[in-house]
């Protein structure tokens, strides 16, 4: 790989990195038991889990304003904003984690800390990068938040190993859980901390309290269905494995781990393909794979064997998240049509909004669709929208042959 500086122009890289690599850590501890605490915790069911997305994804429906609303904030500081936020999230999980009313809240403010550290984080990392290595940049980035996902994901089903072993009368019951949310605290602290050396790090980028421009709709309707698509992976496929194949925590971590792996060597190749083919072809290609993706998903086990089709959908978990790295290309489709650096930020900012308004009635509708008609029909729907993906991908501008240093 190629050195960090010829890569980055600032000084300050190794700092944000490091301290995205823990974030990572986190996002692979709490994730990696998430939708297993729903299930053997809070008791919920699968229409249920379609209407929580509802408070969860609540704080990525209103990033654009939150973001208006701290447009004085620097980014840097806005990213020790999201550490706080998440640690409050989670240290709420660990005192109060067996109670639903007091879970969602805390689920929910985790999550704004979560959100608003995404388009900051891929704003930080293309302000940072070098012009003409913008995708490998963004590549770079990626692989060390998968590096840390891969710890925080195998880290956990080590613990659970761990306590199962020490205690077996409570190895299904909260205690173990509470291992998992105050180690990811402890590392969210560390994180914080970390960051608060990059405090005089780089320019202040100014942000317009709102931004919405024509010249992007297409970009909004790319996270339109970029929205449906994350949800249903992130709602419903590990419930797939959970209520269908009855896998536990440790196995859905695993799975988890092995997709943060290989984004790591993965991520800055998917940067490298940006550069050289363009945003415009591997969106296509993303488009292709998701169709296929969503048809195994929904009729796997109609197809094959039960201990195949299990073997099928675990393969297919693990793509469709590996899968997420090419999103890169929407960041760098934006790049290209922006003429600022605040552009890039607030534009991010509201495709992240739009494909969360998304995201709440794809949970909802999802829910009702797999409760009433079945597995087959959610994910037969979920074809049809990489579909709809697959035909606006192809009508997205060409690529500027030299993407300019953003003021």
């Amino acid at each position: 790989m190629n050195k960090l500086s010829e890569i980055y122009t600032s000084d300050k890289i190794k700092n944000f990195l490091f301290s995205m690599m823990l974030f990572g850590v986190v996002s692979g501890l709490y994730n990696g038991v998430f939708n297993n605490y729903l299930h053997d915790i809070l008791s919920i069911n699968r229409l249920e889990r379609g209407w929580l997305e509802m408070p969860r994804e609540l704080p990525g429906l209103l990033l654009f304003v939150l973001i208006a609303l701290l447009n004085r904030f620097t980014e840097i500081r806005l990213i020790r904003l999201a550490f706080v936020i998440a640690a409050v999230g989670i240290g709420g999980l660990f005192l109060f984690g067996e109670s639903r009313l007091a879970a969602i809240i805390f689920i929910v403010a985790y999550s704004t800390g979560e959100h608003l550290m995404m388009p900051i984080r891929q704003s930080v990392g293309l302000h940072m990068a070098r012009p003409e290595k913008s995708g490998l940049a963004m590549g770079v980035l990626r692989s060390f938040g998968n590096a840390g996902q891969a710890v925080g994901y195998y880290l956990a089903p080590l613990i659970l190993l761990i306590f199962g072993i020490i205690s077996k009368k409570e190895s299904t019951g909260f205690v173990r859980y509470r291992i998992i949310f105050i180690i990811a605290f402890i590392v969210l602290i560390i994180g914080l901390v970390i960051t608060s050396r990059m405090q005089k790090t780089g320019e202040r980028v100014k942000r317009k309290k709102i931004y919405i421009h024509r010249k992007y709709t297409r970009y909004y309707l790319l996270e339109v269905f970029f929205g449906a698509r994350k949800q249903v992976f992130f709602t419903f496929a590990p419930y797939v494995l959970i209520t269908v194949y009855n896998a536990g925590p440790e196995l859905i971590s695993v799975l988890y781990g092995i997709w943060s792996i290989v984004n790591i060597f993965i991520g800055p190749l998917i940067g490298r393909l940006i550069d050289k083919a363009g945003y415009k072809k591997v969106l296509i290609f993303d488009s292709i794979v998701l169709i296929l993706i969503c048809l195994l998903y929904g009729f796997a086990q109609r197809i094959f064997p039960a201990n195949i089709a299990f073997l099928v959908i675990c393969i297919v978990f693990v793509l469709d998240a590996i899968m997420f790295a090419f999103g890169m290309a929407r960041d760098m489709y934006v790049r290209s049509l922006s003429k600022t650096k605040d552009e890039v930020t607030s534009t991010l900012a509201t495709g992240l909004s739009v494909n969360h308004l998304v995201s709440i009635g794809i949970a909802i509708f999802g829910g009702f669709l797999w409760q009433r008609l079945g597995i087959e029909f959610l994910f037969g729907f979920a074809a049809v929208l990489g579909v709809g993906s697959l035909v606006f991908s192809c009508f997205l501008h060409k690529p500027p042959k030299e993407i300019t240093l953003l003021k």
